[in-house]
């Protein structure tokens, strides 16, 4: 019976958030209420359960959410996104350039959000599509996988940051860990896939490629520089890795010790970071601070609840019994946790079309399980990112931007788009499972 809540549960959230388009923050709500009263809890264990949920996501993830998108947000205002672009382009070479749009999606995702980052950097890829005669679906395919991969491993995006606190991983070294896995993945499933298929797929954009390119990367000195972009993204994830090595290696009561763990905090290195580019990027702005700023927060606002709202559905499936249920079931068919985490996402994700919805979702539904398999938390919640990389449908936002600005069919779009983010998912995936092979040779470093 609490398997059949859970896929009726499931069922209604699809119907409420694809047939009749309802907010997702109301469509969880409701589901989480709707959920609770078919598995029989108790009035005010479930509502208990709804607001500590929410409750505690947002207290794990909401500071660094916010200071994430204002961060977005300057970079966007100041052209810094295009900046990196240049960069990649002239360091990589435009004939490697579906690699350097690749790499810039990896990187650009981590501060901007998917859809405007794409909508950004679409045109580069036309462009750099006519004058290289390499087809359009190259470039498309690695841009976009490269933004996915990024929108949902790489810390401080909502997603991963919402799963490595779930999970109550450490946070510097869940990022570096994502940084290892993400790059491979992006050019498997980016760069690789789309090269080996795009005769099969696209034979019309195929055999036009030529030998003398002559393409100039447009230089403005109104944008923010691409070196500056990149630093101020690395900048503040540097200070976590900072936080992280200092706390193995010196005596947290020490005074060094004391003040590398403060920076090192993801809510201090985030604000740190927010603090830098106001004074950074001062000369590129086109309007006043406070103006960008107050735009950010109205992005935030809709995140914050649908992130918290996804920690209330989660909160339920556990006080239900599901999750213990669906993770006990899992078990005895010796499913790995990873595995476990990974396949649920891919299925939340292709259910309700939201990455961020399912990211939440598996991780409140899988963290209670780590310990007592004694698995890694830092393992389980990459393996969970790599998840939601893959199996973008049309119930995606997502999809239909890469549809209509890259100017692909529908059955283009799926492969290129849908099939190129589930190579980059399972190679994510893979990749975990060769790290998690070392996790008893090494376990400090897991």
């Amino acid at each position: 019976m609490l398997m059949v809540v859970f896929l009726l549960g499931i069922a209604l959230l699809m119907l409420l958030i694809i047939k009749f388009k309802i907010n997702p923050f109301l469509a969880l709500i409701f589901t989480s209420i709707i959920i609770g009263f078919g598995a029989g809890l108790p009035v005010s264990k479930m509502v208990g359960s709804i607001s500590l949920g929410f409750g505690g996501t947002m207290g794990g993830i909401g500071i660094v959410i916010a200071l994430g998108i204002i961060l977005g947000q300057l970079l966007y205002e100041t052209g810094g996104t295009e900046g990196i672009a240049s960069l990649a382009l002239k360091k990589i070479g435009v004939k490697n350039s579906p690699v350097a749009l690749c790499i810039t999606g990896v990187i650009v995702a981590i501060p901007v959000y998917f859809d405007a980052a794409f909508v950004i950097l679409v045109n580069l890829a036309k462009q750099l599509s006519e004058k290289t005669g390499i087809p359009l679906v190259r470039y498309v395919t690695a841009l976009g996988v490269g933004l996915i991969i990024g929108h949902c491993v790489i810390i401080p995006t909502p997603g991963p940051m919402a799963v490595a606190g779930a999970v109550a991983a450490p946070m510097g070294s869940f990022v570096l860990y994502s940084l290892i896995i993400c790059v491979p993945a992006a050019l498997v499933g980016g760069v690789l896939y789309s090269k080996l298929t795009a005769q099969s797929f696209f034979p019309e954009q195929c055999g036009h490629e030529k030998d003398n390119i002559d393409f100039d990367v447009e230089e403005s000195k109104d944008r923010c520089p691409g070196t500056l972009a990149i630093g101020l993204i690395l900048f503040p994830i540097t200070l976590i890795l900072i936080g992280t090595i200092a706390g193995a290696l010196l005596d947290k009561e020490s005074a060094i010790g004391a003040a590398c763990a403060f920076i090192g905090d993801k809510n201090v290195a985030l604000f740190i970071g927010v603090v830098a580019a106001l004074f950074m990027l001062r000369p590129y702005f086109k309007r006043p601070s406070e103006e960008m700023i107050t735009d950010a927060g109205s992005q935030a606002g809709m995140v914050l609840l649908i992130t918290g709202a996804g920690g209330s559905f989660g909160a339920i499936i556990n006080a239900t019994g599901i999750g213990d249920y669906i993770v006990s079931t899992m078990q005895d068919f010796n499913v790995p946790l990873m595995l476990l985490g990974f396949i649920l996402c891919q299925i939340l994700r292709a259910a309700q079309g939201s990455a961020t919805v399912a990211l939440v979702t598996t991780a409140a539904i899988v963290a209670p399980s780590i310990s007592a398999v004694g698995a890694s938390p830092v393992l389980v919640g990459l393996a969970i990112c790599c998840g939601a990389v893959g199996l973008s449908l049309p119930n995606d936002s997502g999809f239909w931007v890469v549809n209509r600005f890259s100017g692909f069919t529908f059955p283009q779009t799926m492969k290129a788009w849908t099939l190129g983010g589930f190579v980059a998912g399972l190679t994510g995936l893979a990749i975990v499972l060769i790290l998690s092979l070392f996790q008893n040779v090494l376990p400090g470093l897991f």
